[in-house]
């Protein structure tokens, strides 16, 4: 990466977040801005040892939509308008069974997952010139077609892909920013623990590597892996008879 502006990753303590703040980290500010952020030991141990020439922490409730203005406001009065990246790490997968009839937790499975990513994301441009200048966000495979197995989660993924597709070219056009849009297949991690892995899964780190890989190529979205794009070219053409016999 050439440009040495501080990074914010949003959802400091998300397995992804950390992975891609270790990879900018070397001779950076580093941001980790999460809920209880006095908590976040670790995390900053791991950036610091990447090279970091600072890690602060940041108080920051995803789902408090209310408090992302006064958020980024406090973030650039206290470390300046020289940002260059703004990495939006935070998600819940939820629990599918349960969201098709308790109401509230469907509701707050798509305010994490695309609400509160709206808000965050049309704040930070609000910002302008004291924005970043590049931002990114993490959709998935599910949203490409929503399935019967995860059709919560997935109709998230899917409004979030739908707003960036408009968002980024705005962004572009109107204030010379950047938006990277990163689409993992399943990943291994905290948040799938104990669900089969299904092919063509990836590790956190891995994601991160090609994140960074596409941040320092200019490009504008990923698949992660390569071969999960073209799994999702599938997708969007399988007729609806075969498509409704697929598992998760």
């Amino acid at each position: 990466m050439e440009d040495t502006g501080y990074v914010v990753i949003f959802g400091g303590r998300s397995e992804i977040g950390v992975q891609v703040a270790t990879r900018l980290a070397p001779g950076r500010t580093v941001v980790l801005a999460a809920r209880r952020a006095d908590e976040l030991t670790a995390e900053v141990e791991a950036v610091r040892a990447a090279g970091a020439a600072e890690v602060h922490v940041c108080e920051f409730d995803a789902d408090d939509i209310g408090s992302h203005t006064a958020v980024l406001r406090s973030i650039v009065d206290r470390h300046g308008a020289s940002w260059s990246t703004a990495v939006l790490a935070f998600g819940v997968l939820g629990d599918q069974q349960r969201a098709e009839l308790d109401a509230a937790h469907a509701a707050a499975i798509v305010h994490t997952d695309y609400v509160a990513q709206v808000s965050l994301l049309t704040a930070l441009l609000a910002l302008s010139a004291r924005g970043p200048a590049t931002m990114v966000t993490f959709s998935s495979i599910a949203g490409v077609r929503v399935r019967r197995a995860n059709y919560v989660y997935g109709s998230a993924k899917a409004g979030l892909d739908g707003f960036c597709s408009g968002f980024a070219e705005y962004a572009r056009v109107a204030h010379h920013k950047r938006l990277l849009v990163v689409r993992p297949g399943f990943v291994v991690g905290r948040m799938t623990e104990g669900m089969a892995a299904a092919p063509f899964s990836s590790t956190p780190a891995q994601v991160a590597d090609a994140t960074v890989r596409a941040l320092a190529g200019r490009r504008r979205s990923v698949w992660v892996p390569w071969q999960v794009g073209l799994i999702a070219a599938v997708f969007r053409i399988l007729p609806g008879p075969i498509w409704r016999r697929l598992p998760r």
